[in-house]
């Protein structure tokens, strides 16, 4: 089995659309802009032979009319949530059977940034590596808004997704790092882990490197909100936001709430 490789494809201001390819067939997942996928896949030869959707928002699904252009690709998305061209609609359990690439994922079910946003779990690539695709719910130090979702399904769809193996690597959607690590030291500010990773990631962003892929492993160590039982955090939050965090939901709620006004 040949190997596969991993390619993070800049589009708009800071997203990423993630090809997977055999180096002859390559799979799309989110692609909002068909641009920079097209480039990128006439630079390298690869031919597009399936799409994978996460949730119905436009700088993830934009793409898919002009990547399709009257081919009969498959494309495959959320059940729950209206996205046109989606031939493959999935819902929890649900498995994704690819041959060009030979891909095997299992649809995970995270709503809270929307109400039927899925996940793509591959427990074992040619060499053993385990990947996840999680679209808008978990990024490196972040997680998503919930524009659709309450907190406790979003908690509850962060839970789903670190009870997945360390090593799993996770290809998130957006380079929201370096904004995500001020907001983080901002409310764990003890975290070692946390400090030797914004210096890492800052290098990385410096060279023009993406900071992704993360791990399961390292988002439990520095991502605050997979950090809910953490004492400094509660401390934090009770100090800035003048409230009890009596458990998890709490902690977590306030957190979500604090992140969307700071600056």
């Amino acid at each position: 089995m040949n190997a596969l490789e991993y390619v993070p494809v800049p589009a708009f201001e800071d997203n990423y659309i993630w090809l997977v390819s055999d180096g002859t067939y390559a799979v799309a997942v989110d692609p909002g802009d068909a641009a920079p996928v097209r480039a990128y896949l006439a630079q390298r030869g690869w031919r597009l032979s399936a799409i994978l959707l996460t949730h119905h928002h436009f700088d993830h699904v934009g793409g898919v009319a002009d990547l399709l252009n009257g081919q009969a690709v498959p494309v495959y998305g959320p059940a729950g949530e209206a996205i046109e061209h989606v031939t493959h609609r999935l819902g929890v359990a649900d498995r994704v059977n690819l041959t060009a690439p030979a891909l095997e994922f299992s649809v995970l079910d995270v709503p809270g940034h929307t109400r039927g946003h899925i996940a793509y779990f591959q427990a074992s690539d040619p060499a053993g590596q385990a990947h996840l695709f999680c679209g808008d719910t978990l990024f490196s130090c972040g997680c998503g808004r919930l524009f659709e979702g309450t907190p406790a399904q979003m908690l509850t769809s962060l839970d789903a997704l670190t009870a997945l193996p360390g090593s799993t690597l996770v290809h998130c959607a957006h380079e929201y790092t370096l904004s995500n690590i001020r907001f983080a030291l901002a409310c764990e500010p003890g975290n070692a882990e946390l400090h030797a990773w914004r210096v890492k990631a800052e290098t990385l962003r410096a060279q023009g490197l993406p900071t992704l892929p993360t791990t399961v492993a390292h988002e439990r160590a520095v991502n605050p909100f997979l950090r809910t039982t953490s004492p400094e955090i509660r401390e934090v939050l009770a100090l800035e936001l003048h409230q009890a965090v009596p458990d998890r939901l709490a902690a977590f709620t306030l957190m979500r709430e604090w992140k969307n006004r700071f600056r």
